[in-house]
């Protein structure tokens, strides 16, 4: 591994430790996410403060940060330019974007849970089990109007899909991505474990449409 590569995962790391959750909040509203809702930068935050439209702008510049190093990564890989690199520095630039998106430099490593972050990049990285994870996602979201059991789910099902895909998972040729498709993952599972608590209590949030915002709301 030489310099383009390192500098490869240290642009992945970067690219992935943008907050674009906090900074959208702080432009459009003047406020700090941290101190809203359940304190977290994602896009479920995002949403719960500033509605669905800002959810899914919010995800996909989250999903966006992953694909991109990752993608530019794979292209330098492929010896169409004159740079030399490892054939696996996209899974770790890959992997880099998804912690930096989880644990940002610029905010005391305290991060968002990386799950778009870990879509952008598994779309480049893994097409088929990417599409299988997203489409998991978005029938239980249509079900469950609950961003943590989707994003759970998703995971869960992008490893059981994905590593039996690889045949041979830990090979010496597919070993990154068969551990990329285990840890990150478990990692995601890691970062849900006050969503999974809170699952568990009957406490978690869900998105709602108005009607059934306003029949659940205090006042009713």
């Amino acid at each position: 591994m030489g310099l383009i590569d390192i500098l490869l995962i240290v642009a992945g790391y970067l690219c992935g430790s943008i907050p674009f959750g906090l900074l959208i909040v702080r432009w459009v509203k003047g406020l700090d996410i941290r101190t809203q809702g359940s304190g977290n930068i994602g896009a479920t935050n995002v949403g719960r403060i500033m509605g669905a439209k800002w959810f899914f702008i919010v995800m996909l510049l989250d999903a966006l940060k992953g694909l991109v190093p990752t993608a530019i990564s794979i292209l330098l890989a492929s010896g169409s330019f004159e740079f030399e690199t490892n054939t696996h520095t996209p899974v770790f630039s890959g992997l880099a974007a998804v912690l930096g998106h989880m644990y940002p430099c610029w905010l005391k490593f305290r991060g968002g849970k990386g799950v778009a972050t870990a879509l952008g990049v598994v779309l480049v990285l893994a097409p088929v089990a990417s599409l299988i994870a997203a489409s998991c996602f978005a029938i239980t979201f249509v079900i469950w109007r609950t961003v943590s059991i989707s994003s759970l789910s998703a995971a869960v099902l992008f490893a059981a899909v994905e590593l039996p895909l690889l045949k041979h998972p830990f090979n010496s040729e597919n070993w990154p991505l068969g551990c990329f498709s285990l840890l990150v993952p478990l990692l995601i599972i890691y970062r849900h474990r006050s969503n999974i608590l809170r699952l568990v209590k009957g406490e978690e949030y869900a998105f709602r449409n108005k009607n059934e915002s306003q029949e659940r709301s205090p006042e009713n």
